[in-house]
């Protein structure tokens, strides 16, 4: 029997999906329920909850507002951002999104919480992830790492606007890139002026990620070269010289801020070797590269969920939608995607808990970063048409993560970027080369169109590319070792069916173009 409050004068209404209520994000993921873990399954059921969900839609409706000046005219450089933001971070911090590869944790763990988190909001994620990977970052300077490690790793969320010292937690923002230079740093123009154990930076900032954080790492020029440095946001009993000009309008991750800045003789602390600057903030942009491999795969989840919930519960010429040929046909297609990043994206995070894989753990990130983003439109776009007109519309998550597609591409070096590090990878790091060989290895011998596949690949690549296949060279690559990790892990429809589809046979460039692979196995994978 109908709601009496939802009657209308006019007609009745039926044949629409209720809301989808509450759900675990973890129990009922049949790849992160292999990981067995009691506080991820809490996480999840969590995020899950209708209200959380709603906090997050509420967050990305009311993005933050930037505080330049107070009612007096003093400067204030704050950002203000609604509660439900705040509520977010209260969650995901406390849950341990930020701490747990550094306080007794895996980095499997942390990337599952990326995973779930992206699902639900990911604007967030963004300072959580540079939070997270600014750890070891500041472990190159003990006295720093001291002050930092143990604010940055506290499972607790402070957003008051104190020095560190005061603080009962802390979280880390970035600011490298420039107006004339973007991913090329080495053209950055900012100056550092050494003041005896400290320095003052003079320049700009064309993207400061998260603005309302405590720190920055941030790269500007010494006598020596680029050089990375902290800036903190606060000084003692002061703010900084760290002047907020605008906030970027940006497609998605909306309930974020990112801005522009000017350094105005701001402290700051050098890290690492004056002149190797990017050598020091590598390994940050390393972890946060595994990050935006596991976000994409959280937002097809996302987006395959709510678009399988529609399905599931909406009749159209006389059948429900989820019974309809076609329409398993493009689910199942998009299933495949998605169970590839996940895996591939899981794996390499596993290499990061294996001191002894991590020749693997470089080289594979890119590689997940690569394909996993440029799978994510496609497969939100389809989800999205699942849903018909209602897909286009905001009372849905779908414009969401439609929206929030493109970021992680972009985000710590775009495509072209991420190709050429590939090939500069194996070319200077042989135990990087052997390391992939070893894992396309791995799966040899399981399913004859991937070993016909691994040897067409080495045939046509007996060593590096030509710059201008990078794409298609790591794009091949990419597709092998999702499929490797797919046969040693996925069940064998979606193994069977990804190799077939993806490695085999010239894929469809339409989702939905699948031939002589078990459709139904595959859609019992979601």
């Amino acid at each position: 029997m109908s709601d009496p409050r939802t009657r209308l004068p006019t007609h009745e209404v039926e044949n629409q999906p209720g809301p989808m209520g509450d759900i675990n994000l973890f129990a009922d993921d049949p790849i992160l329920a292999t990981l067995r873990s009691e506080h991820l399954s809490d996480y999840g059921a969590v995020l899950g909850l209708s209200e959380t969900r709603e906090k997050g839609r509420a967050a990305n409706r009311h993005g933050p507002e930037l505080i330049q000046f107070d009612a007096g005219g003093r400067r204030l450089d704050e950002v203000a951002f609604h509660p439900a933001y705040h509520d977010m971070m209260t969650l995901s911090q406390a849950a341990g999104y930020a701490a747990t590869a550094w306080d007794g944790g895996r980095h499997v763990e942390h990337a599952a919480m990326v995973y779930m988190a992206s699902q639900v909001e990911p604007g967030h994620c963004c300072p959580l992830t540079m939070t997270h990977a600014g750890v070891p970052a500041l472990r190159v300077n003990a006295e720093l790492a001291e002050v930092w490690v143990q604010k940055l790793t506290a499972r607790s969320y402070d957003p008051r606007v104190l020095p560190i010292r005061q603080k009962t937690s802390a979280t880390l923002g970035m600011a490298m890139t420039e107006k004339q230079g973007g991913s090329d740093v080495r053209a950055n123009t900012t100056r550092a002026m050494r003041d005896g154990d400290h320095w003052h930076l003079t320049g700009h900032k064309w993207f400061c990620s998260a603005p309302m954080s405590d720190g920055f790492l941030t790269l500007a020029q010494t006598d020596h070269g680029l050089t990375c440095f902290l800036v903190p946001r606060w000084l003692d009993g002061e703010r900084n010289a760290i002047h907020l000009m605008r906030l970027k309008d940006k497609l998605g991750n909306k309930a974020s801020a990112s801005s522009e800045i000017e350094f105005h003789g701001a402290l700051a602390h050098q890290l690492g070797e004056e002149g190797r600057g990017v050598q020091t903030i590598i390994e940050m942009v390393h972890h946060t590269r595994l990050d935006t491999a596991m976000a994409p795969a959280g937002l097809m989840r996302g987006a395959l969920t709510h678009a399988m919930h529609w399905v599931r519960h909406r009749r159209a010429f006389q059948k429900t939608l989820i019974d309809q040929p076609l329409m398993q046909a493009v689910l199942a297609d998009l299933i495949l995607d998605w169970q590839a990043a996940t895996r591939l994206g899981l794996h390499v995070a596993a290499a990061f808990d294996d001191p002894g894989a991590r020749a693997f753990a470089r080289i594979s990130v890119a590689l997940a970063k690569f394909l996993n983003n440029k799978l994510c439109p496609r497969v939100t776009l389809e989800a999205m048409e699942a849903l018909g007109g209602m897909g286009y519309v905001e009372d849905t998550s779908m414009p969401m993560y439609y929206r929030e597609a493109p970021l992680n591409s972009i985000w710590e070096g775009s495509g072209n970027v991420i190709c050429l590090d590939i090939l500069r990878t194996l070319a200077r790091e042989p135990d990087a080369a052997e390391a992939m060989a070893a894992q396309l290895d791995a799966a040899r011998g399981n399913d004859a169109q991937y070993d016909q596949a691994l040897k067409d690949h080495r045939a046509r690549w007996p060593g590096l590319p030509a710059e201008g296949e990078a794409r298609a060279f790591a794009e091949r690559a990419a597709l092998l070792l999702a499929g490797s990790v797919l046969i040693r892990t996925a069940p064998h429809a979606v193994a069977d069916g990804f190799v077939a589809t993806r490695l085999h046979a010239t894929p469809g460039r339409i989702a939905g173009s699948l031939h002589g692979v078990d459709v139904a196995g595959i859609l019992a994978a979601f």
